[in-house]
């Protein structure tokens, strides 16, 4: 949907490319890594439909007009800004090992979700000390920015900084439905009303588990115990499917 309710656009297939700003312009350039991108790994050529965005909503459709070694000039079609969905999305992710972390964040970000939170639980067996703290989360970033490219999103997700499990229960307290996700809840997901607006957050526990003071606290933050089926799956991939189950009883119902 646009700014006025009118319905987007539709590019189907078009790459999406991001830059820092979409200026009103009724010609675009598309350069630097995202036009190298075009030109020398998607080998765009002129007359080829595609969309610009600046990661925070507004975007422009259009097309390319060339494509060389400065990267694309695209005649703009139309421009327009889509708004946040509701409701919001947000992941509290447990720091996973290795390359698990990347993996959470570029499949939750396919599956919709705004806000990808860090979280530093007990017994995680990654710690981002404050000397890995910003690689950490520069390759969450990349990720993030990377998946939604691929899925045409509108939105890059958010990455803040990691949370404590105090800051987390904060985070919990103030929303508008908080879950955990715990393999031993005997409720599941589906049973629970979701708010059609609000905020929405879902807390994905690491590969040892949750502790039991972790439960409680969340519990008493106004968290619910839930489960998504009978098998447990990994950190990485816990967290899509729930948000997945959330998006085909809002977004994609």
């Amino acid at each position: 949907m646009t700014a006025d309710g009118a319905a987007a656009p539709e590019l189907d297939g078009a790459p999406l490319f991001l830059l820092d700003a979409v200026p009103e312009t009724d010609e675009l350039l598309v350069d630097g890594s995202e036009g190298r991108h075009a030109v020398e790994v998607l080998r765009l050529t002129p007359g080829e439909t595609v969309r610009i965005g600046d990661g925070r909503g507004v975007v422009a459709d259009g097309e390319v007009l060339q494509a060389g070694t400065q990267g694309l000039r695209v005649a703009v079609r139309a421009r327009y800004e889509v708004p946040r969905p509701n409701p919001e999305f947000v992941l509290v992710q447990a720091l996973p090992k290795g390359d698990r972390g990347p993996l959470a964040v570029e499949l939750a970000t396919e599956l919709g979700v705004d806000r990808i939170v860090p979280w530093t639980a007990s017994r995680c067996v990654t710690r981002w000390r404050e000397d890995r703290a910003e690689k950490g989360l520069a390759k969450w970033r990349s990720a993030a920015r990377a998946a939604a490219k691929q899925s045409r999103r509108p939105h890059l997700p958010e990455v803040p900084a990691p949370m404590t499990t105090r800051e987390v229960c904060g985070l919990l307290a103030d929303a508008d439905l908080a879950v955990v996700l715990h393999e031993q809840a005997r409720r599941p997901l589906a049973e629970l009303p979701i708010p059609p607006t609000g905020t929405v957050v879902v807390v994905v526990g690491p590969e040892g588990g949750l502790t039991d003071g972790e439960v409680v606290a969340f519990r008493a933050a106004g968290a619910h115990a839930v489960r998504l089926g009978p098998e447990v799956l990994r950190t990485s991939t816990a967290g899509a499917a729930a948000l997945a189950a959330l998006s085909t009883r809002t977004r994609w119902a």
